[in-house]
């Protein structure tokens, strides 16, 4: 965020440098209008994972790809600690930490274990912007089959740490 600047994000979009002043009061406007939409895109792939079955691969999936972003991974993070600083921006914080909590919620009805699945995932997603590679859907599913039991009335899914 500190490269940011009116010059380089109307550079990038292909508009005068006019126009950014114009919509966005200053450069923290900007950015937090900017982080508010990338959180906002993540909570509605998550969202949209709610459909019955089994879709803790496909949430696993999700996150990989999430994970493989470094630069908007770190950004939505940005968010996070800048909603804690001014309360006014945590619609869309809580809006990830709702939707994670909604799909943990199909899984379980224990209010501990839902929480715990958002810290493991928001924990994990945040330790991998500190290694050099990011984690493998086949690594977030092992941890989501780990902190969320199979649902109601599934046949039990295997283990992914017993898979070839």
């Amino acid at each position: 965020m500190a490269g940011v600047s009116h010059r380089t994000v109307s550079r990038e979009a292909g508009l005068p440098t006019s126009a950014t002043t114009y919509y966005f009061s200053g450069l923290g406007d900007l950015l937090t209008a900017a982080l508010t939409s990338v959180m906002n895109e993540d909570s509605e792939r998550m969202r949209r994972l709610s459909g019955g079955g089994d879709r803790r691969r496909e949430l696993a999936e999700l996150l990989a790809v999430v994970a493989a972003d470094p630069g908007r991974l770190l950004a939505e993070y940005e968010l996070f600690l800048l909603a804690a600083r001014r309360p006014h921006l945590r619609e869309a914080t809580d809006g990830w930490l709702a939707a994670v909590s909604a799909f943990a919620r199909r899984y379980t009805d224990d209010p501990v274990r839902v929480r715990v699945v958002a810290a493991v995932i928001d924990g994990v997603l945040l330790h991998s912007l500190l290694g050099d590679t990011a984690p493998t859907a086949d690594e977030f599913a092992a941890l989501l089959a780990d902190v969320l039991p199979d649902p109601p009335g599934a046949d039990p899914a295997p283990d992914p740490r017993d898979l070839p």
